[in-house]
């Protein structure tokens, strides 16, 4: 390793991108730190045949770039070097300075494999721990499949912070359903769990209808759900919800709104809930009542007693027994 020289921004190969690992990065506070106090640390260099490969330093590159400076200080590394040791060179010197976020790790690991040719077993061993990851198979096929990704998935991936399941998840369907895909995740409001439940429901109907994708979310009631704008991103996101339920799980649905009808026409006391079998798979109900005072006790009692006599509660009980509320 040489000392820090001037090197002028012409010599240096800006569309080499042999080293970089930049995906979306951030550069005002950059921008800002070097507008001020001007580069602190010296890019890193190795000679090619015509001027100069960036090893490390692209972003500070490009703000210097975008100053219009004529020249930038920087480290020239040994010519001799293999591109696997400037590389592991670069990935130290970035893990010390910045990090990377999930999206440049998935790359980092793409290029261990794909570009240098190491092993996945010794990139399991000695390059996902290096990039704070679990060394296993699972992680390393999850940044994989992220590195894969179209280029706006990506983005929707870093700025909803989606967890690894969910990009695992997002991994099994096809770049053209991912297309379609994502302007509508994007226009609801989903945490991790919705996430997940959305992403598993569309799968689950397109498998099952083998259908795609981009049929499910064109679907009328979705996209006059999407449509409304009076409706804030969570409220759209609990009604498409109910929708993909309706259509993965149309008898159940159907049994539930039933239920429901009857149940109100009951008319029951507010402190007593008459609930049916998870997903109605058994015969039988649970009746929950609430009371602070004996006379309170009294009058849920009484009400229950008489409940048995109405003719409304007779037949959900029965028609409930024969497992067919709707008809």
């Amino acid at each position: 390793m040489k000392s820090v020289q001037r090197i002028s921004l012409k010599e240096i190969d800006f569309s080499d991108e042999t080293f970089s690992v930049n995906f979306r990065p951030e550069l005002e506070r950059l921008r800002t730190s070097i507008g001020k106090i001007g580069l602190i640390q010296p890019v890193l260099l190795r000679r090619k045949p015509g001027g100069y490969q960036i090893v490390c330093g692209f972003r500070r590159l490009w703000v210097v770039r975008e100053f219009g400076w004529p020249d930038v200080s920087a480290i020239l590394l040994a010519e001799e070097k293999e591109d696997l040791q400037l590389f592991e060179i670069s990935i130290e010197e970035n893990l010390t300075t910045r990090g990377f976020n999930s999206v440049e790790k998935a790359i980092v690991i793409h290029k261990f494999i794909h570009q240098f040719k190491i092993e996945p077993s010794e990139v399991i061993r000695t390059y996902l721990p290096l990039l704070s990851l679990e060394p296993n198979e699972k992680i390393l096929g999850t940044y994989l499949s992220l590195a894969q990704m179209e280029e706006e998935v990506k983005e929707y991936v870093l700025k909803e912070e989606v967890s690894r399941t969910n990009v695992r998840k997002l991994s099994t369907f096809s770049k053209e359903d991912r297309k379609v895909l994502l302007p509508f995740l994007s226009s609801l409001k989903l945490g991790e769990s919705r996430l997940r439940e959305i992403l598993n429901l569309l799968d689950e109907i397109s498998r099952r209808d083998r259908i795609h994708v981009g049929e499910i979310v064109r679907h009328p009631k979705l996209q006059g759900i999407l449509s409304r704008g009076e409706l804030t991103p969570s409220q759209k996101t609990e009604q498409v919800k109910k929708v993909l339920l309706e259509l993965r799980y149309p008898r159940l649905v159907g049994l539930e709104r039933t239920f429901e009808k009857r149940r109100k026409d009951l008319n029951l006391p507010s402190n007593i809930s008459l609930f049916h079998s998870p997903h109605f798979e058994e015969k039988e109900w649970r009746i929950e009542f609430r009371f602070a005072t004996l006379e309170e006790y009294r009058q849920a009692l009484s009400f229950l007693s008489q409940l048995a006599e109405e003719k409304k509660f007779g037949e959900l009980i029965e028609e409930g027994s024969d497992g067919d509320l709707r008809r």
